[in-house]
């Protein structure tokens, strides 16, 4: 026994050595091996701010919950008791906290919530759950709530950007995550143990050129037209003509962005860049800017329209007309003249028609930045066909989003001159550094003495006997143009009684500043553009006006004659 004992105490002795003395550092690496925890630390999101600094979106304080599934005793049990803390079902939470997954896979870290308050983070962790833990992390909030949703955007459960601004610059405003690589035990983090910190690095703030205020004003008047209208939803763009940044662009229905999960379907993209539907009567400026700019016409020269004129296999009449009349050109714009326009066109011929459609923009993205913006619909001119020639010019078998329309008369107000449209001013980086945004490119579309006429042209769609006149503004000139087109619907045919009905204006229309257009999608209450369009636009005008200070010019409007018999 005695010698059994001696062979005993000298294998134990013998494995005391090997531990302690020889493999030691092994197994102490090892050990420290096993109690090691890396947590990816999210870098703080950039802010997206308005124009004068407001903030559209920022970051606010919150708490990363995550479970070490390893230390993790029971997970059924642990899961249930998480569960109405984290308002989550336990069976979503269970298979996170499983040693082993079905597949054979060990993991040593899940997340199983993000952006939580940091006040019920705080009573997560105090329950002493053994594996459960929390790191600071930041919530996307937006502090207006559903204002400019679709232009501004929205992020996913992981932060990361899904639509608008947030999706379009995410690189810059996500910056670089960190890590934190420390020893634990139970969840916490063994404060004198070695760690290794790479902390993270914050992104850019990004400033848009919207204002929030003329923002505001017109959601709320896209709301109300919407509503007195009956209609199914709108869009109303806010532009600066000479610096081509866009002030507003509110689009109906919208959506929360703090709560994309509950939006309704479709309300998610920004539809005056997605959707697209034939512009009707606001596309013959397209056709008047051609005739005046090739020498065909002038303002005031005389054209007969019959009551009717068939091209290929169908004719178009004018409207209440039962005899020939006598119109100036702008008589043709002012009143609006189907007939007129495509006796127009014809004299032009199509191949200029199209020319001068693809100067204007149509057909190509404006490249404002935003995802999802469509090109529209304006087919090559060989593959016009039969009525075409004549349905074209006049905004029908054509498609355009509503900010390819607005562009074609920031173009007229500003003298001929595209100014690329813009939403993004510059980038901040964490030390307040500014970077300007690339200058807005400028190209010459058409003469500036064309630009000047057709702007007059368009002031008589406002004034006496055009189809406008409630888009007057009290001491302001202002120009612009109805349109009143039916509806496309997604089999591509005419939806029969459903219209868009549009208004585009710019003022003061003699020193143009701003550019202002109101679309409503299927307006039920009233269809002609001429009543359903033309107050919103006067509301919003007039608000955006005086947001920005812009006086009126001073100058009357020159009395404009519409008929052949006037000019005399």
């Amino acid at each position: 026994m005695f010698a059994v004992v001696v062979v005993l105490l000298t294998v134990l002795a013998g494995r005391l050595v090997q531990l302690q003395g020889i493999d030691a550092s092994a197994y102490a690496a090892e050990g420290q091996k096993t109690r090691l925890r890396k947590v990816v630390l999210p870098a703080q999101r950039g802010e997206i701010v308005d124009r004068d600094g407001i903030a559209l979106a920022v970051e606010q304080e919150a708490r990363l919950v995550y479970a070490d599934p390893s230390e993790v005793v029971d997970a059924d049990g642990v899961a249930a008791r998480l569960a109405p803390l984290l308002d989550k079902p336990a069976a979503e939470l269970s298979p996170l906290l499983l040693k082993e997954k079905p597949d054979g896979e060990k993991s040593r870290y899940a997340v199983l919530a993000r952006a939580v308050d940091p006040d019920l983070a705080r009573r997560i962790t105090g329950l002493g759950l053994p594996g459960i833990g929390a790191v600071p992390t930041t919530r996307r909030v937006y502090p207006n709530g559903a204002l400019a949703s679709a232009t501004v955007g929205f992020v996913n459960s992981e932060g990361a950007g899904r639509g608008g601004i947030e999706y379009a610059y995410d690189e810059v405003l996500r910056g670089r995550a960190g890590e934190l690589v420390a020893e634990q035990i139970g969840g916490r983090v063994i404060s004198s143990a070695e760690r290794t910190l790479r902390k993270p690095l914050a992104g850019h703030s990004v400033e848009v050129t919207l204002s929030r205020d003329i923002q505001w004003a017109a959601q709320q008047t896209l709301a109300e037209a919407v509503k007195d209208s009956a209609a199914a939803g709108g869009h109303i763009i806010v532009k600066d003509v000479s610096t081509g940044e866009i002030l507003a662009l509110a689009t109906a229905p919208t959506f929360d962005p703090a709560r994309p999960a509950d939006a309704k379907a479709g309300t998610l993209s920004n539809t005056a860049l997605s959707n697209v539907y034939e512009p009707g009567s606001v596309n013959k400026v397209i056709t008047a800017a051609a005739a005046l700019e090739t020498g065909l016409l002038k303002p005031g020269s005389a054209v007969v329209v019959p009551p009717s004129i068939t091209v290929a296999d169908k004719t178009f009449r004018e409207h209440g007309s039962s005899g020939s009349k006598r119109l100036t050109f702008t008589g043709v714009i002012g009143k609006s003249s189907n007939v007129g326009t495509i006796g127009i066109a014809q004299r032009l011929g199509k191949r200029t028609v199209y020319h001068y459609m693809r100067k204007f923009g149509l057909g190509a993205k404006t490249g404002l930045g935003l995802p999802g913006e469509s090109a529209g619909v304006l087919h090559p001119v060989a593959e016009w066909r039969g009525s075409q020639v004549g349905n074209i010019p006049i905004g029908q078998g054509v498609s355009a989003t509503a900010l390819q329309m607005l562009e074609v008369y920031a173009i007229v107000a500003n003298g001929g001159v595209r100014v690329d449209p813009s939403i993004v001013r510059g980038t901040r980086d964490a030390d307040g550094r500014f970077t300007a945004a690339p200058t807005p490119k400028r190209t010459r579309v058409i003469s500036a003495k064309t630009a000047a006429e057709l702007a007059l042209m368009l002031e008589a769609v406002t004034g006496p006997g055009g189809t406008a006149r409630r888009a007057r503004i009290p001491g302001y000139r202002v120009a612009g143009k109805t349109g009143t087109a039916r509806r496309v619907g997604d089999n591509g045919r005419y939806e029969p009684g459903k219209y868009v009905s549009s208004f585009i204006g710019f003022a003061p229309a003699d020193k143009p500043r701003l550019v202002v257009e109101v679309v409503l999608d299927r307006p039920t209450r009233g269809y002609y553009a001429g009543a359903v369009a033309t107050r919103p636009f006067t509301e919003i005008m007039s608000f955006a006006l005086g947001a920005l200070k812009v006086p009126p010019t001073g100058r009357p409007a020159p009395k404009q004659k519409l008929t052949a018999a006037e000019t005399r």
